[in-house]
C-alpha cells in the first residue's frame, strides 16, 4: 500500500499494535479501563438546515494571528496535538498533482495543504486512540482489547478579497466533478482515490461539509478516509481524518468531534 493515507498512518499502527501485543501478554485490569481516549461522537457531521449559509468575511488574520487562533495541546482532553507536521506528513504544494485538476482541492485536504492563495496558513495534527474489551479471548484465555487509533492532520488558512468563499466553493465542486474517482500524487506517493461521497453539512461555521474519500490499499481493498471543511469568515479550517481499522477495512467510522469542535470554537 504506497498510498498517502495508508503512509500517514503507518505510525498509528505500529504503536496499537504494540499496545494489543502487550494487552494479550499481559491480560486488562481495572487499573487499565481508564487508559486511552473515549471515542467522541461527531455530532457536527450531521445534517443542519442553514448550515451552508454564507456570512460576511472579516478580514484576512497574519501567521502569528493564526497561530493563537489553530488547534492546541490545551484545547482537547484527549490525544495528542503537534504544532508541527512530522517529516512523513509535510508534502509541499507543488509536489502534489491529479489527473483531473478539478479534484486538486481534495488531495489539498489530505495533505493539510491550504486551498488557493491565502495571506497565511498553518498546519497541526492530531493523534489519539481508545480501547475498548474486546470480544477475543488471548490464547492463554486471558481479556483482550481492541485500540482505536485515529488521526488528524489540519490546516487553518486566512484569506483576503473573498477568497475563503471561493475555496469553499472550489471544494464542492470538487466533491461532484470526482465523485467517480481519481489518481492523484503527494510527494513521492501515488494513490487512487476509488470514490468520493457523502457530503454532509456542518452545524459550526458559517458554512462547512464532511465527505468521504475511498483510498485504493491494495488489490480489491480500499479503505476509508474522511474530509472535514468549516469556514468562519475570512478563515477556512480543513481536516484530513483517517482511522486505523477503516483505513484497511473501507468501515465507516466517526470523525472525533472534540478535535473539531475545538477549532471551530477557536475561529470566533
Amino acid at each position: 500500500m504506497s498510498s498517502t493515507a495508508v503512509r500517514r498512518t503507518a505510525l498509528a499502527a505500529s504503536a496499537a499494535a504494540l499496545a494489543l501485543l502487550v494487552t494479550a501478554c499481559g491480560g486488562s485490569s481495572d487499573d487499565d479501563s481508564a487508559a486511552g481516549d473515549d471515542k467522541a461522537k461527531a455530532e457536527q457531521s450531521a445534517p443542519a438546515e442553514g448550515a451552508g449559509e454564507s456570512a460576511p468575511a472579516g478580514k484576512a488574520l497574519t501567521a502569528a494571528e493564526l497561530e493563537k487562533v489553530a488547534l492546541a495541546q490545551a484545547d482537547v482532553k484527549n490525544g495528542e496535538v503537534a504544532t508541527e507536521l512530522s517529516a512523513d506528513d509535510q508534502v509541499a504544494k507543488d509536489q502534489i498533482s491529479a489527473d483531473d485538476k478539478a479534484c486538486l482541492p481534495l488531495v489539498h485536504v489530505q495533505g493539510a495543504v491550504a486551498q488557493g492563495e491565502p495571506a497565511a496558513d498553518v498546519q497541526r495534527s492530531w493523534q489519539g486512540q481508545s480501547e475498548s474489551p474486546s470480544e477475543s479471548k488471548g490464547p492463554d484465555g486471558q481479556d483482550m482489547t481492541d485500540i482505536d487509533v485515529n488521526k488528524i492532520l489540519l490546516n487553518v488558512a486566512s484569506y483576503a478579497d473573498g477568497g475563503a468563499e471561493e475555496a469553499v466553493a472550489g471544494l464542492k465542486t470538487a466533491v461532484e466533478k470526482c465523485a467517480g474517482g481519481f489518481d492523484a500524487t503527494a510527494g513521492s506517493d501515488k494513490m487512487r482515490i476509488t470514490e468520493v461521497s457523502g457530503l454532509a453539512r456542518l452545524k459550526g461555521g458559517d458554512e462547512g461539509f464532511t465527505v468521504n474519500i475511498g483510498v485504493a490499499t491494495g488489490g480489491d481493498g480500499s479503505g476509508l478516509m474522511k474530509l472535514v471543511v468549516v469556514r468562519k469568515g475570512s478563515t477556512l479550517a480543513t481536516f484530513s481524518a483517517v482511522n486505523l481499522s477503516s483505513m484497511m477495512t473501507g468501515a465507516e467510522f466517526e470523525v472525533p468531534a472534540e478535535v473539531v469542535d475545538a477549532q471551530v470554537a477557536k475561529l470566533g
